[in-house]
């Protein structure tokens, strides 16, 4: 709303002419990460408490004895905070009309949505296992991803040009490998679907999750505004996405959401994001990733979140399924360095350490093309 009344400002009378500040992406991107991280700050702590006063707790499910133990009551459902500050950053400091800006809000509420009524569920029944069935929540993130594909490849008001919607693009590469045609609908709806639920199972450890995903963030930042950019993006031989600059703001408001989250987050944590936070995450970067046309990005930036998410899969459908007997320790892949006795804090340490590694993999691919 503020991009609105600041243009407005300027462009009626010479005393605010320096509200020209918001025609720039880097200013409004600022703008919205400070916004973002303050309310997180301010809000959290009554937040917190009042998730506490309504039995908003975490319901610990039994991992073996693992150091999980001890954490059972603690306020889930932090995301909210997370939801709350991300969308009054874009709300302010955005321009709503943008085409690449509605479809990137809806994903956050939508996935913050599921997330929510899986933590109440949770809650509600003082068991982990009582959220939303797998088959519903399955199908609400898939019917997202199946109208976000849609959108960008038949809708008249489609935020990607046509000549591009379809096509598949690699990192370092600077020409598209395939074009997916009518594939690309189920293709896109399979992008979000694994990218939203990567970061949930990522979500295991006090600030395990939060600090990749601020890192992703910034790395598809720049991308947004490179490609948004057709100085930049014909410099790195990128293709030229016309408004998409203006998704930065977004990633800027989720990275200052998410350092200010670890405030409270970071061990031992005062609130765990739960459902809420993972799959509004998961779901607005899985969202990102498809309208930057950048989907295989996520494997290199991502990188925490695919071995994360393969681990699970590895040992529940090849491990337990086929052969018969688990294949890790334990899954997703961060209990299995804790079943071997590794710190807490170091294995969510070291964890950060290598997703900050893959982002500046990921940014270096900008150059390598």
């Amino acid at each position: 709303m503020l991009f609105y009344l600041f243009n407005a400002l300027h462009t009626s009378s010479e005393t605010f002419s320096f509200l020209r500040l918001i025609d720039y992406l880097t200013f409004r991107a600022i703008a919205a990460a400070l916004t973002a991280f303050l309310l997180t700050l301010l809000l959290g702590g009554r937040i917190i408490e009042g998730l506490y006063r309504r039995g908003m707790r975490d319901v610990i499910r039994d991992y073996g004895g693992l150091s999980n133990e001890g954490k059972g009551g603690t306020p889930t459902m932090g995301g909210l905070i997370i939801l709350l500050s991300v969308f009054t950053g874009v709300t302010l400091w955005c321009d709503l009309a943008n085409p690449f800006i509605p479809p990137s809000l809806l994903a956050f509420l939508w996935f913050g949505g599921i997330g929510a009524a899986d933590d109440y569920l949770k809650c509600r029944h003082q068991d982990s296992d009582q959220g939303l069935s797998q088959r519903t929540k399955s199908l609400a993130q898939m019917g997202f991803g199946l109208l976000l594909g849609a959108l960008c490849l038949y809708a008249p008001f489609s935020p990607l040009p046509h000549v591009l919607a379809s096509k598949l693009f690699l990192p370092m590469l600077k020409n598209p490998v395939v074009d997916l045609s009518w594939a690309y609908v189920p293709f896109v709806a399979l992008t979000v679907y694994a990218i939203a639920n990567s970061v949930n199972f990522a979500d295991g450890l006090d600030g395990l999750a939060i600090v990749p995903v601020s890192f992703v963030a910034v790395v598809y930042g720049v991308f947004a505004y490179v490609i948004g950019n057709t100085i930049y993006s014909k410099h790195l031989l990128f293709f030229y996405l016309h408004g998409s600059g203006e998704v930065a703001i977004v990633c800027a408001a989720v990275f200052g959401a998410g350092v200010g989250f670890l405030w409270y987050n970071a061990y031992p944590a005062e609130t765990f994001m739960g459902d809420t936070g993972s799959q509004a995450l998961g779901g607005v970067l899985g969202t990102i990733a498809v309208l930057l046309k950048s989907e295989a990005l996520f494997l290199v930036v991502g990188g925490i979140f695919v071995a994360q998410a393969f681990s699970v899969l590895i040992q529940e459908k090849i491990g337990i399924n086929w052969i018969g007997r688990r294949l890790f320790y334990r899954a997703p892949l961060h209990y299995t360095f804790l079943y071997r006795g590794t710190g807490e804090t170091k294995v969510v340490i070291r964890f950060w350490i290598a997703s900050g590694l893959l982002a500046l993999i990921g940014l270096a691919t900008l150059k390598i093309r």
